[in-house]
């Protein structure tokens, strides 16, 4: 199953974990031959943005988040899987996991791992 991810990567003192989850991402976006964009929002601001084109072509939205995100309406009606940073990188296989399922449901639908 070939997909197109978004990512959104956010800690809340915005340095460390911001980054660390955004390579996981793709490191693991890489094994599963899955094209993925990540937007990370740290301590140097918003960096590689998301655009509406990005969100729109995108099969899932994956957000790894510690912190309220800016702008977090734009993902209102993708299918949108959300988790804490430390859930990911602890328990990176259970976020893949949600992802996979995630991609045979409606659009708008959303789920939140603890």
């Amino acid at each position: 199953m070939s997909l197109k991810l978004v990512g959104v990567t956010a800690c809340i003192s915005g340095v460390a974990h911001t980054y660390m989850a955004a390579e996981r991402l793709e490191k693991l976006c890489l094994q599963e031959k899955w094209q993925v964009k990540v937007e990370t929002q740290g301590a140097l601001g918003v960096e590689n943005v998301l655009s509406d084109s990005d969100i729109a072509q995108a099969d899932i939205v994956l957000l790894i988040t510690e912190i309220q995100l800016e702008n977090s309406d734009r993902f209102t009606h993708s299918r949108c899987v959300q988790t804490g940073i430390h859930t990911f990188l602890r328990t990176p296989e259970k976020v893949m996991a949600a992802v996979k399922k995630i991609a045979a449901s409606p659009q708008g639908t959303h789920i939140v791992l603890a």
